[in-house]
């Protein structure tokens, strides 16, 4: 597999950091459903979520497949490592 620089692994951890707070808050949320502040914490997660993740692939390429990431020019789901593999 080949290295990837750097910033490909800031930008992925930074990512995965944010999604597991989303997990976190979701869970919370599923007992505590009327807590606004907690709501308002999930809801900036997912967009600094939605954020990271346009930044990686923009950078990188394509973090999922099955629809739920535009691919470049070539066709770049091919391509490894993918973000599981790291």
């Amino acid at each position: 597999m080949r290295q990837m620089p750097p910033e490909y692994y800031r930008q992925l951890e930074e990512l995965q950091a944010t999604d597991f707070v989303i997990v976190e808050l979701t869970l919370y949320l599923d007992t505590h459903p009327g807590d606004h502040e907690a709501i308002q914490q999930y809801n900036a997660f997912v967009k600094k979520s939605k954020t990271l993740k346009r930044q990686f692939e923009k950078d990188f390429g394509s973090l999922t497949s099955f629809g739920y990431s535009y691919s470049k020019y070539p066709w770049d789901w091919k391509e490894a490592p993918w973000p599981w593999q790291v």
